[in-house]
């Protein structure tokens, strides 16, 4: 079963749109998803229902800038002008307090893709305690002074150009080098893509208005904002170091560096003395491992891990 919910948002103007997935009967335990970016919640679903199949329920919302939380689409990738990953962050929590308040007393997991990701590793260093586990999904790792550096610039432009401004220098910096020039990220060559290998499923990604919007100079800074924050070892000691915490990706996913970024932050979670880290990489999988062409196998092994860690 499918319900939807609304909420104000932290930036007080704004109503947020979320989806509660609910198995038949009582759920065995919760899984809190946050999208990534330029997408948006119901591309969960499969997901969502697969898991409800397995007797546990799903609850996300739409970010700021993204789905059905704006009024249209000149707010596409639109997040606030003054502290953006803070009020994404704010609202990750409000949607964790409406899953709590649905399902009083039962073991809550978080999962985060890709930009959802970032806010999930920030998100935890202030709100990891009382959580069974986190899910950290499509992640990398950013030097610090780069992840600075491009906060600040998303700042500058955003302050000196306007921060509904879409910037193509901003949108290189974020997308434009390293392991991504070994992949389309345009859409015209899906066996190319670096989403997933599936096919079908870029060209759905490509088709999708929602999918296929340029972020604003605002959009931009709430992820460098978060990258910049993830970066800081004394931040990652922030997050309790007793969380249990599974960093998945595929090998061959340009985020994380095709595998070598999340070994990096695993190396920097159990530096940092985080107890229960667990890294898992599949073999050629690309950015979006559960639209993945072996999709059932990362539900699996997801699902798997969780209920190893239920109390």
């Amino acid at each position: 079963m499918r319900e939807e919910f609304s909420f104000l948002s932290a930036d007080g103007k704004t109503r947020i749109h979320g989806v509660r997935w609910l198995p038949e009967g009582e759920p065995r335990f919760v899984l809190q998803i946050t999208h990534g970016m330029v997408e948006f919640i119901d591309r969960y679903a499969d997901f969502a229902a697969w898991l409800n199949e397995h007797g546990v329920a799903a609850i996300g919302h739409d970010h700021l800038g993204h789905g059905d939380s704006v009024t249209g689409p000149e707010e596409w990738g639109y997040m606030g002008e003054k502290n953006p990953s803070g009020l994404l962050l704010e609202d990750m929590h409000a949607v964790r307090l409406q899953g709590q308040k649905t399902w009083p007393g039962l073991p809550f997991f978080m999962l985060g893709h890709s930009m959802g990701s970032y806010l999930l590793r920030k998100y935890l260093a202030f709100h990891g305690q009382g959580l069974t586990g986190a899910v950290v999904m499509g992640t990398g790792d950013v030097p610090a002074a780069l992840a600075g550096f491009g906060s600040a610039l998303c700042g500058l432009v955003g302050k000196t150009r306007g921060w509904h401004t879409r910037s193509g220098m901003l949108a290189k910096l974020a997308m434009g080098g390293g392991a991504y020039r070994q992949f389309d990220a345009t859409g015209r060559e899906p066996e190319r893509s670096w989403l997933t290998r599936d096919t079908e499923i870029v060209r759905r990604y490509y088709a999708e208005p929602r999918c296929t919007f340029r972020f604003t100079a605002s959009g931009y800074k709430a992820l460098m904002e978060a990258v910049a924050f993830d970066a800081s070892p004394a931040h990652i000691a922030k997050i309790p170091a007793d969380l249990p915490i599974l960093l998945v990706s595929g090998d061959r996913d340009p985020v994380g560096d095709l595998g070598e970024g999340v070994k990096r932050v695993d190396a920097k979670m159990r530096a940092a003395g985080l107890k229960d880290v667990t890294l898992k990489l599949w073999p050629d999988c690309r950015h979006e491992v559960l639209n993945e062409l072996n999709r059932r196998e990362v539900y699996a092994d997801i699902l798997a891990w969780m209920e190893a860690k239920l109390p």
